[in-house]
């Protein structure tokens, strides 16, 4: 048989299952982080001494790599300032990360969302804006969360809402676009699942409006965890791979 179709199924009691992965973004999907992203960026566009946007603003562009948030809100701006901003907002999330015992909270019923879902035999992946060192200090905060075959972060390659983070994180679980779920809050997260061809699934408690996520492509908008654990194993079955 074909190694690839090999990497890509399961033998379950002699019959060969497809795989089902299930990606999520974190900020405004599994994690409440937009006050402190809001009160870095603020902070950040102040230091350098240009007009502080407006927590609406900031909270547009929550889900984009950093560089480009930041050049999507600053307008017309030099490559030196734009990366002297990129550069203060970092300080100061490092700072605000290690003055505080606790990271960032989950939304409420994510963990059981995810312990769930990993029982009933989904992969589960991770795609998003964050760097890869901000990232394991969040799952490091939150230890035991869930465990994650494949992740796509910021300093993979270029940001959503282009293709290429979903494909990575598809390509190393080993799972077809058919067989994928993206779940997440943000216009950004919707179009780079339509542009795969994956399943685009909106969060309704995130950054970005219900109106706007199916704007984008959503095929459905979810109001909780619950409801979207209910969703995907409707939509996305597993056929009981344990």
């Amino acid at each position: 048989m074909d190694s690839a179709i090999c990497h890509r199924c399961k033998v379950n009691w002699g019959k060969i299952v497809a795989l089902k992965l299930v990606v999520f973004d974190i900020d405004g999907t599994l994690v409440d982080s937009a006050s402190t992203i809001i009160r870095c960026m603020s902070s950040a566009f102040s230091e350098s001494g240009r007009d502080v946007p407006s927590a609406e603003a900031i909270r547009g562009i929550i889900g984009l790599s950093l560089p480009e948030a930041v050049g999507h809100i600053a307008g017309a701006i030099s490559p030196q300032e734009l990366g002297a901003i990129v550069a203060s907002y970092k300080s100061l999330y490092l700072l605000d990360r290690e003055s505080r015992s606790e990271p960032d909270a989950l939304f409420d019923g994510a963990r059981v969302c995810l312990s769930g879902l990993e029982a009933d035999g989904y992969l589960l992946g991770i795609a998003t804006g964050k760097s890869r060192r901000g990232l394991d200090a969040l799952l490091r905060g939150h230890d035991g969360m869930a465990r994650f075959v494949a992740i796509g972060t910021a300093d993979d390659g270029p940001g959503k809402p282009h293709p290429f983070m979903l494909e990575k994180v598809m390509t190393e679980a080993g799972v077809m676009p058919e067989d994928t779920a993206m779940i997440g809050d943000a216009v950004y997260d919707m179009q780079m699942a339509r542009a795969v061809g994956t399943l685009a699934v909106g969060v309704a408690w995130g950054n970005h409006t219900a109106e706007a996520l199916y704007a984008a492509g959503a095929q459905t908008v979810v109001p909780s965890f619950a409801a979207l654990t209910t969703w995907l194993r409707r939509a996305l079955p597993t056929e009981g791979v344990s």
